[in-house]
């Protein structure tokens, strides 16, 4: 008899809870909770931002130092790293056997002029007695070439002394501009052979140049930037020292290569800065910030207001019926926490920034504190 009584019980039970479940069922369901968001503006400010390229500081003025003649190294007249003025000696080169050379082209031309002054005084001779007929035609006419022949000779003797002063003067290098020197690459001593030995490199070092490169699908806008300049030429362009620091000296645009590299699709750029108190130096890493053409009043909206599905943006912008809807935009830049909106927002645009993780298009949103979207969602469920 327990068997049946207890079947008997389950089956009442489970008939019981499903006219429960029934009745539950033909409850009607209350409106969706609105989600607890907060509400932010789109405004339009002057948005203002650059394009950062990898640079590096050349000095626009540069040479090697490489001696013309052959010869020891008898003299060195710089610290190496200082800043040498326009034609100090830095180098001398054994001098005397140029001095000798040099000394010897003197004589050799004194000697040809003597020798010119004689054949001269003995042309006139000559020519004197031929207007009185006391000499042969023949002995005027040689008078005359031994002239010309030892003025000849005397323009090759001016050449070679011009010559062995050119070498003499090579003897002593010279900084050809002011600028910096650096380590030397000789010493005392050393032999050194006409345009192969490295002695050492100067370069300028006010104004420098920075080079870095660009896409060639950008070169048009830095055309336009050399042929026609900027209204704040002063802002265009900025750099950034090692270490993050900012330069303060503005740049302009000095030079664009003549030719694309076919192997990179790029093209290099050079820019000109001052460089009064010497921070910039040949070979530095920086990066170079160029302005944007798009700078300019923009609207700009919190970036957290951002949401990225599937590679493209979306905000979702509050209705008239408190419903937030979501749109598409087209982002510009970040600026700190904010970022810039090129197209798909208006001013006053109503943007949801807190909430948007329990968000979904057309959702239903309260702007407050969680627990009075609560309070009143159950007051809306009350009235039912």
């Amino acid at each position: 008899m327990k068997h049946p009584i207890r079947l008997l019980a389950c089956a009442l039970s489970l008939l019981f809870g499903a006219g429960c479940a029934n009745k539950d069922a033909d409850q009607p369901a209350g409106p969706p909770l609105a989600t607890p968001v907060t509400l932010v503006a789109a405004r339009v400010t002057e948005a203002v931002y650059y394009d950062e390229y990898p640079a590096t500081v050349v000095a626009i003025n540069s040479v090697e130092l490489r001696s013309q003649v052959a010869g020891f190294i008898t003299g060195i007249f710089f610290r190496e790293g200082e800043v040498v003025p326009k034609g100090k000696t830095l180098y001398e080169i054994d001098r005397r056997r140029y001095q000798a050379a040099y000394q010897q082209a003197l004589a050799g031309l004194r000697s040809t002029q003597a020798t010119v002054e004689n054949a001269r005084i003995n042309l006139q001779r000559y020519e004197r007695l031929a207007q009185q007929d006391a000499i042969a035609r023949q002995i005027v006419d040689n008078a005359r070439t031994a002239y010309a022949t030892a003025q000849s000779q005397v323009a090759a003797a001016q050449a070679g002394v011009a010559a062995a002063r050119t070498d003499l003067d090579y003897s002593l290098i010279k900084a050809p501009f002011a600028g910096r020197i650096g380590i030397s690459q000789v010493r005392l001593g050393a032999q050194v052979s006409p345009g192969a030995t490295l002695l050492n490199t100067l370069s300028a070092e006010n104004p420098m140049g920075v080079d870095f490169v660009v896409p060639e699908t950008e070169l048009a806008r830095f055309t336009d930037l050399q042929r026609q300049p900027p209204p704040r030429p002063d802002s265009t362009f900025r750099l950034v020292l090692p270490g993050g620091t900012p330069y303060q000296q503005p740049g302009r645009l000095l030079a664009i290569d003549r030719a694309i590299n076919q192997q990179t699709g790029t093209i290099q750029i050079r820019v000109q800065f001052l460089n009064p108190e010497r921070r910039l130096t040949d070979g530095m890493s920086t990066v170079l910030r160029v302005l944007n053409r798009q700078s300019g009043r923009r609207v700009v909206v919190p970036y957290k207001a951002v949401v990225e599905q599937m590679g493209e943006n979306f905000v979702f912008v509050a209705g008239d019926s408190s419903k937030a809807y979501q749109r598409q935009v087209q982002l510009g830049p970040r600026l700190r926490d904010q970022v810039v909106v090129l197209e798909g927002l208006r001013e006053g645009d109503q943007v949801v920034t807190e909430g948007l993780q329990r968000l979904r298009d057309g959702g239903r949103i309260q702007t407050g504190t969680p627990a009075q979207a609560q309070a009143a969602a159950g007051a809306a469920q009350g009235g039912r």
